[in-house]
């Protein structure tokens, strides 16, 4: 993946970014030599939170179909929950 350093940020800007997220997903952000942020389009950033969700989605049926859960009342969690601390 392309690194960016924060100076060529700071000199050039958005221009910079545009130019690495025509031909790749994502961009690097250096700084001081060492990688520090990820840049995206909104698009590939909305991409990557659905497939984000839809694990989560998987995790939880698994769960479901495992028995991995417990059913009870909202003061009863919150009891369970200051006991387990």
């Amino acid at each position: 993946m392309p690194l960016l350093s924060a100076n060529d940020l700071k000199v050039k800007g958005v221009t910079a970014i545009e130019a690495i997220l025509a031909n790749q997903p994502e961009a690097i952000i250096s700084v001081r030599g060492k990688e520090r942020f990820v840049v995206m389009d909104m698009e590939h950033y909305h991409y990557l939170r659905e497939c984000e969700l839809e694990a989560a989605l998987a995790q939880s049926r698994a769960d479901l179909a495992k028995g991995r859960f417990v059913k009870e009342s909202p003061e009863a969690h919150v009891a369970r929950l200051k006991t387990s601390k």
